[in-house]
């Protein structure tokens, strides 16, 4: 029986000289692997939806725990402007690369949503870097390693919260403070709006380099402390950022 799933291609690998097996990320199922027989010959109708990177409906013949076989495709959105931007790709490839990882380790039906409507506000031009922040906070708990925004990591004070520190785990007070960096009270505010905040209801994305800077900074230092992951994609965002 063939069934209906939305996904998204998170990589492909070559069988043979026109097949390709698809890693899919899919609403339904969550990271599946298809086999799409003869999808990269030239004749093929299904070459362009099968491409990295593709947002659609997928029909396959789903085999639970094996790889199952892809019958027919239709793309939903075609995400032009990441076709269009260096930069945009390389946050393309990061935010992608993240939720597979994710994935990998929460086996959480949540990535799936995350992802998609975090590409979806990219592709319409709304801040990439600030919602690369956003999903990556988003993704903490699903790790294991969520951030507490309330009180201060150390003795557990709501009061005289002075800073956010990386590697010390979350919020410092006044009382536990030694001489980390300090980060302005309005980017802890905007951390924990990037928490709470549905991606799909956003609207609008103005926030000042200042933030944007102190939020980013803190991020990765708290994905390399805790997380103990290495994104070969982040490392190519960063240079693409840097350039």
């Amino acid at each position: 029986m063939i069934e209906k799933v939305t996904g998204f291609i998170v990589s492909t690998v070559s069988y043979g000289d026109t097949s390709l097996i698809l890693n899919i990320l899919t609403k339904e199922h969550g990271l599946i692997g298809v086999m799409g027989k003869g999808v990269k010959s030239m004749k093929s109708r299904l070459r362009t939806s099968t491409q990295k990177y593709t947002y659609g409906f997928f029909y396959i013949y789903y085999k639970e725990g094996k790889l199952s076989l892809l019958k027919d495709a239709d793309i939903i959105n075609p995400l032009q402007s990441f076709h269009e931007d260096l930069l945009l790709n390389g946050y393309l490839s990061y935010i992608t690369e993240l939720a597979t990882q994710v994935y990998k380790e929460s086996e959480s039906p949540l990535i799936f949503e995350l992802l998609i409507q975090t590409l979806l506000k990219m592709n319409e031009h709304f801040d990439p870097e600030v919602l690369t922040n956003i999903f990556e906070v988003k993704c903490l708990p699903l790790l294991g390693v969520g951030l507490s925004l309330d009180e201060c990591v150390e003795c557990g004070s709501k009061n005289e919260i002075v800073t956010i520190d990386g590697d010390r785990g979350g919020l410092i007070c006044k009382n536990c403070y030694q001489n980390e960096r300090l980060v302005s009270v309005k980017s802890i505010q905007l951390l924990r709006m990037f928490f709470y905040v549905d991606i799909k209801n956003i609207s609008k994305l103005d926030i000042k380099e200042q933030y944007k800077k102190e939020i980013d900074t803190f991020l990765n230092t708290y994905y390399d402390r805790y997380t103990g992951m290495y994104l070969k994609s982040k490392e190519f965002l960063k240079k693409i950022k840097d350039m």
